[in-house]
């Protein structure tokens, strides 16, 4: 290419000086007779453009890029502003050409490092020039594509090791701005309205923290996706009405070969990135805006961390020695000591953040055991950045598997880097203590939570509530519920019935009553498990009316008895001995087709018992038999009884020992129970035996109990019936 064909007549004469200027100062330079052909020589492995500072005679200092731009349009490159038909293109080329700008001048400073600015300045508008009068000639995607690499490099103006630099770097700025154009995309799918809807579902039905935002993300690009599709569908449609225009008017393109992505031998081609396609010239234009200030570094990293953020890092690519270290620490033990390979790990990777998520999530999806003590060891890891979010997670992750002390290690390391737990962490801590039925610090986290300023959402609530059921405290649980409504929180039908169910198991009939038209005025239509907790709450009261009352209203709503309901009835009628009532009971339902179950037969087991018709209670016990259903623990408890007052040895030995064996799963009612059946046997040494089992699970004796122990005690009646030692001691 010959410059002189692009220049103004003084612009050629003061690169004329210029070019001898450079030969006299440094004549071991290869000179061709252009003055473009200075751009030769290769330095340190780069490039070399001038060998010497240049101070140009006749031309003005070039003062960042606005006299860039003033320099570009005296050499004849820039048009008017009437010339450019396309506005969108002509940003785009401005935008192209200050990214090269801007990276070729970083470049042009680490080889030359004694030249001065404005020699850097001069060097810059050559090596634009030179690649605006080639995107004049021949368009920026031919100048870019991968052949043109060696055809453009070999007409002298450019050294081979220059063009190289500047197409790659060219290249690179146009992948850059495919990057860009595609955030700037992502931004607005982000923002619609479809992902948005999706977004606020998510987060009402508790997806929270990275999750939610990764999901975002992946619907953002899936709608990004489908538009590009029809976007490209569209393109191709009028390529094709185009095609077809031309064949029919006879006309073939110059350009058509080329922009098909094919050679003239016909072999495909990969094709690079391209700016939108234009009418006119090129008009460069900064806007008056010195690049070459120092600021914009500064605003360049930060817009580089922002775009980190919206469209992240990937991992490295893990291969050799740090494969088979990788390998090692996925089939790990459980047992085994993870330290030294992981040591190993880092020293061969030099891992970042991303490259440490990238191993968290293989290990939790192929060894979750060794997931664990990663996750807990690279906390202190600083090239982890760790964060508050990762240490709720891991404690998230503990507490749903309930390992509640490695999620308090993990909370209290957390509170020894000295972060504070923030709403979501506290809320898993809430859930996590609610789950594990520790109501003293499922409360010490919800009032730490409130403390903060931050208001509980209904979750939070549920939790605090269950955490209260659980611990047999309805009435600070009613509290909360009050609590909920007074900040317009609707409470769950199911913390309703949960609480419901407390007050029948605490036998507190007034809060049962109180919870009861409480959920009729919200609107709760009752349900069979809400009449037969009313039913089971009236019989321990010692009310069989208000107990029928209900049994009936429940089969006057549509709801047919079944067996617990029926079971609570008949247990409601025990309170007040009235056999015959029950039984009229049981004919009637039997008459439409009900077949009394485990829970009915235990009740009446139970009462049999406590008449002594032991015959009568042992046919009942073979019928729960022949139902191939295990009897429940509290008919072992009536058995216990009913032999003990009966005087059967070895059958109470037995229901005893049944008894001792799911001491976990009595209550305090019925180790009372227990212990009354068997001082009224006298057996007291065992009474005093099954005693410290109930202290044991944190239970006290009630005075009228230890009363009667003592006087036992102290009276030394010891005497058995039957037995001449403890029941403990007699053969089974």
């Amino acid at each position: 290419m010959n410059i002189y064909r692009l220049c103004s007549r003084q612009t050629v004469s003061n690169l004329s000086r210029l070019s001898s200027r450079i030969v006299s100062n440094s004549p071991h330079l290869y000179v061709n007779a252009s003055p473009i052909s200075t751009l030769l020589d290769h330095s340190n492995g780069l490039l070399s453009v001038f060998e010497k500072p240049i101070c140009r005679k006749g031309v003005k200092p070039f003062w960042g890029f606005r006299r860039f731009y003033q320099s570009v349009q005296e050499l004849g490159l820039g048009e008017s502003e009437s010339d450019v038909e396309d506005p969108e293109d002509d940003g785009s080329m401005n935008e192209f050409l200050s990214r090269l700008v801007w990276i070729m001048r970083g470049k042009l400073m680490a080889v030359f490092t004694e030249s001065d600015k404005e020699t850097i300045d001069g060097m810059l508008l050559i090596i634009v020039s030179k690649v605006l009068a080639e995107v004049n000639k021949s368009g920026l995607e031919r100048m870019l594509s991968p052949e043109s690499l060696g055809l453009f490099g070999s007409d002298g103006d450019f050294s081979e090791d220059l063009w190289r630099t500047v197409w790659q770097v060219s290249v690179t700025v146009l992948e850059d701005m495919e990057k860009a154009r595609k955030k700037e995309k992502m931004k607005k799918f982000l923002q619609d309205d479809e992902v948005r809807e999706m977004y606020k579902f998510a987060g009402e039905i508790g997806v929270r923290g990275e999750m939610l935002r990764e999901l975002r993300f992946k619907w953002a690009r899936e709608k990004l996706e489908e538009s590009e599709f029809y976007e490209n569908l569209e393109r191709l449609r009028q390529e094709e009405v185009r095609a077809q225009e031309a064949e029919e008017s006879g006309i073939v393109r110059e350009d058509e070969t080329f922009e098909s992505g094919t050679e003239m031998g016909g072999e495909k081609r990969d094709k690079v990135f391209t700016l939108p396609k234009r009418h006119g010239k090129i008009k460069y234009k900064i806007y008056g805006l010195d690049l070459s200030d120092p600021k914009w570094a500064e605003v360049a990293n930060k817009i580089h961390q922002t775009g980190e953020i919206l469209w992240p890092l990937e991992a490295k690519s893990i291969s050799g020695k740090c494969k088979l270290v990788t390998e090692k620490i996925l089939s790990l033990q459980a047992d085994d000591d993870v330290l030294p390979l992981l040591a190993e790990w880092v020293e061969l990777l030099s891992p970042c953040r991303i490259d440490w998520i990238a191993l968290l999530d293989n290990l939790k999806e192929h060894n979750d055991p060794i997931y664990y003590k990663v996750a807990e060891l690279i906390l202190e890891e600083e090239s982890f950045q760790t964060n508050i979010r990762d240490y709720s997670k891991l404690i998230d992750a503990h507490a749903k598997e309930n390992r509640l002390e490695d999620a308090e290690r993990i909370l209290k390391k957390m509170n020894e880097a000295g972060i504070i737990p923030d709403i979501l962490t506290l809320n898993v801590l809430v859930h996590m203590y609610s789950k594990a039925g520790n109501l003293d610090r499922t409360k010490e986290a919800f009032d730490i939570l409130r403390s903060q300023g931050f208001v509980p959402d209904v979750n939070v609530y549920n939790a605090y509530i269950m955490a209260c059921v659980n611990a047999g405290k309805p009435k600070l649980a009613e509290s909360l519920i009050t609590e909920m409504e007074t900040r317009d929180i609707k409470p769950t039908e199911e913390i309703y019935m949960a609480l419901l169910r407390s007050f029948v198991q605490t036998c507190d009939i007034i809060g049962t009553q109180r919870i009861a038209t409480t959920m009729q005025f919200a609107g709760f239509h009752p349900t069979k498990e809400f009449c037969r907790l009313l039913v089971e709450a009236y019989g321990q009261t010692g009310d069989p009316d208000q107990a029928r009352h209900q049994f009936d209203h429940m089969l006057s709503m549509g709801h047919k008895a079944d067996d617990r309901s029926t079971a609570s009835m008949i247990a409601a009628y025990e309170t007040k001995n009235l056999l015959d009532k029950a039984l009229d009971l049981l004919l009637q339902l039997e008459k439409d087709g009900f077949e009394p179950g485990v829970a009915t037969y235990s009740v009446l087991v139970d009462w049999f018992g406590q008449l002594q018709l032991v015959e009568e209670a042992e046919d009942l016990l073979s019928k729960i038999t022949e139902l191939g259903e295990a009897p429940p623990l509290k008919l072992h408890i009536s058995l216990c009884d009913m032999y003990l007052k009966a005087g059967a040895e070895k059958k109470a030995l037995q229901a005893l020992g049944v008894i001792e064996s799911k001491k976990d799963q009595l209550r305090h009612e019925e180790f009372e129970r227990v212990i009354r059946s068997l001082i009224n046997g006298g057996f007291s040494q065992d009474a005093k035996r099954v005693q410290g089992l109930m202290e044991t699970r944190g239970f006290t004796a009630s005075d009228q109990l230890k009363v009667h122990l003592m006087a036992i005690e102290t009276l030394n009646n010891t005497k058995r019936p039957t037995w001449s030692k403890p029941m403990s001691q007699v053969k089974r």
